[in-house]
This record gives structure tokens, C-alpha cells and sequence, in this order.
């Protein structure tokens, strides 16, 4: 294991903020990490867009990827990650407390979509003096801002990197998250002003997430059972609990709801001329990548991007993981990654 490389910062952005629901935010605050140093040229930036439940520490739950000796290296690029819009990790949220009653935000808190998120990430690079981004990363959650960006901005970022990701979310996986939060929403203490609300809910929740990011064989090949005469008490029982019970002790109920909420909202044609229209703004040098046995996000939704945005290269890895390989597959995203930059 190497040691830890990213640096936490927070900046707040105390002028008002108007979402695209209408709603204002008095002020926002961002928890941003940072590895390595601005070159002189300043045209070494690796910006991560993170996924559902990640955060701003890019190394911990993309070891393989970002790190010393590996193809994002600190000591060669300038690496950022900043933590979204409506997490529970520093950046303003449910969680947060609104300076306008001093008290925590909780269902209060305006539903913010994923243009939000992106606009909370400009604001950011324009206090850091940031013109030109060498890579802007991400993948499902992550992907749908970092591609929502790339159409905004189109002049700022040089290459475009998107993993298991969507141009507009299906609703399939609207459906996989609706029942998420009917299993928050059955949870009693779920209404309470509390940091601790909806805990067991999202136990539920997770546990069904697991399904979607996962798939049949990787249940088959990982919690198969060699006992035959087992009646009970189940290998892939124990693992749907313990997934649950993870996510509880390190995340919020009212983040998870509402960042699912933002997911749902991505569609990058909202009140634009068409889909297409908008992927035709992009300017950057596109990479694609698909996970063969991604359920949540099919390759089929990769394929369309890849033909969508112009002159995009798709490629799909395979991997036992399903959704979840882009976060496991490093070395073959890596060679992917090496390939691409190649060229």
C-alpha cells in the first residue's frame, strides 16, 4: 500500500447560488482534495468527478488508478476531486446546517440535479485559477456530470474519460433507485430532523443496489454455497446484511436520497435542442468504456454515447464485477487509458 497523497481543502462560496429548480442557496461550501502540483505550463490537471456514495480521496476507492506509480501520479499531474453537491462528506448538503435558521437542512434542502452538481465544480475551478483541465474523469454518477461539464465548457477540457455512464438515465435504473428509496421511505424514523433518520432503510437500500451494480455470475462465483443440505443462513444472506451495514456506519440516509434524485434528473437534452445537439458541443478527445456485464448501465447506453459525441472511442472490458468493474478493472482500464493517450 502506498501512503496517502490527497490533501483536503474546503472553500466557501458565500455569494447565493440559484439551482436549476429556481431554488437559492445563500451560500455553498465545497470540500475539495488535491495531489500533486500545478505544472508551469498548467496543463497537468486530472479532474475526478466521483460516483454515488464516494468521495473527495480519490485513492481510496480508486486504488490502481490514482496514486504513486500509477497512470494518474501525483508527481506528475495535478490531481482534483471535489465532493458533490447534497453528499455528506463537506460539500453543502441535507446535512449541512442552512445559515439562514442555524439548523441542518434535512428534507428541507432543495432537490439539486446534476447541472447543479456541475456548476458547483465551475465555481471551484474558477476560484483555483484552473483554464485548462488535461483530463476530466468519471464514472456513472460521476460520468453523467463530467460529460454534462464537457458540454457546458466545452474549450476548458482537453480529453474526456467516461466509465459506465448514461446520456440520460434509464428507467430502469430510475426504477432501481425509486425502490431504494421506497425501502428509506418504509423506514419509521425516516420523517425525524435527525442525523441518524432512515438508518435501517438504507441498510435496505444498499442491499438492493447491490443487485444492480453487481451481477447474476458474480453472486454465483462469490457466495455459492458448498454446503448442499443448507436450509438457511445463506452465504448470499450474510453478504447482502454486511453490504448494508457498510454503507450505514460510513454514510447519510438524506444524502443517499437525494443523490439518487440527481441521478435520476440527468438528461443531457433538458431544454436543449436535442441530445445529439448537446453531444456536438463537446470539444474534447472522447474515451467511452462499457463493462460487459454492467446491468445498470448496459453497454448499450456506452455504444450510444461513443456514436453520439464526435469522433468518441468506446471500448468494453470485460469483468466478473458487473457495474462495479470500472471501479475494480484498473489494470485493464489503465491499458485502456495508455492506448487512448497514445494516440
Amino acid at each position: 500500500m502506498f501512503a496517502l497523497i490527497m490533501e483536503y481543502h474546503i472553500y466557501t462560496h458565500k455569494q447565493p447560488i440559484t439551482l436549476e429548480s429556481g431554488v437559492i442557496l445563500p451560500e455553498v461550501r465545497i470540500q475539495y482534495s488535491t495531489a500533486g502540483n500545478l505544472n508551469k505550463a498548467e496543463d497537468n490537471v486530472i479532474w475526478v468527478c466521483h460516483a454515488l456514495t464516494a468521495n473527495s480521496d480519490v485513492e481510496s476507492w480508486w486504488p490502481g488508478l490514482v496514486g504513486t506509480d500509477y497512470i494518474y501520479n501525483p508527481e506528475e499531474h495535478f490531481i482534483i476531486c471535489a465532493n458533490i453537491l447534497s453528499s455528506c462528506y463537506g460539500t453543502t448538503g441535507p446535512t449541512e446546517t442552512n445559515p439562514e435558521t442555524n439548523k441542518p437542512y434535512f428534507l428541507s434542502f432543495p432537490i439539486v440535479t446534476i447541472r447543479d452538481m456541475v456548476q458547483i465544480h465551475d465555481i471551484l475551478r474558477k476560484h483555483l485559477a484552473i483554464h485548462t483541465i488535461h483530463t476530466l474523469i468519471g464514472g456513472s454518477l460521476g460520468g453523467q456530470q463530467a460529460m454534462e461539464w464537457a458540454i457546458q465548457e466545452p474549450s476548458i477540457f482537453k480529453h474526456l474519460v467516461l466509465l459506465s455512464t448514461n446520456a440520460f438515465h434509464s428507467p430502469w435504473g430510475i426504477a432501481f433507485n425509486e425502490s431504494q428509496r421506497m425501502a428509506i421511505d418504509m423506514d419509521p424514523t425516516w420523517k425525524n430532523a435527525s442525523l441518524d433518520a432512515g438508518r435501517e432503510g438504507l441498510k435496505t437500500a444498499r442491499a438492493i443496489a447491490m443487485l444492480s451494480y453487481r451481477s447474476y455470475e458474480t453472486y454465483v462465483q462469490t457466495q455459492s454455497e458448498e454446503d448442499s443440505s443448507k436450509v438457511d443462513d445463506y452465504r448470499a444472506t450474510t453478504y447482502q446484511h454486511y453490504q448494508g451495514d457498510k454503507l450505514v456506519k460510513r454514510f447519510n440516509c438524506h444524502s443517499y436520497w437525494y443523490l439518487s434524485k440527481a441521478m435520476d434528473s440527468h438528461h443531457v437534452g433538458r431544454n436543449r435542442k436535442s441530445i445529439q445537439d448537446a453531444f456536438n458541443c463537446i470539444q474534447s478527445k472522447t474515451l467511452v468504456i462499457g463493462i460487459s456485464t454492467d446491468i445498470l448501465f448496459p453497454v448499450c447506453e456506452q455504444e450510444f454515447l461513443a456514436n453520439s459525441i464526435p469522433n468518441a472511442k468506446y471500448v468494453c472490458i470485460d469483468s466478473l464485477y458487473g457495474h462495479d468493474g470500472f471501479l475494480t478493472e484498473t489494470e485493464k482500464i489503465t491499458d485502456t487509458l495508455t492506448e487512448f493517450y497514445s494516440k
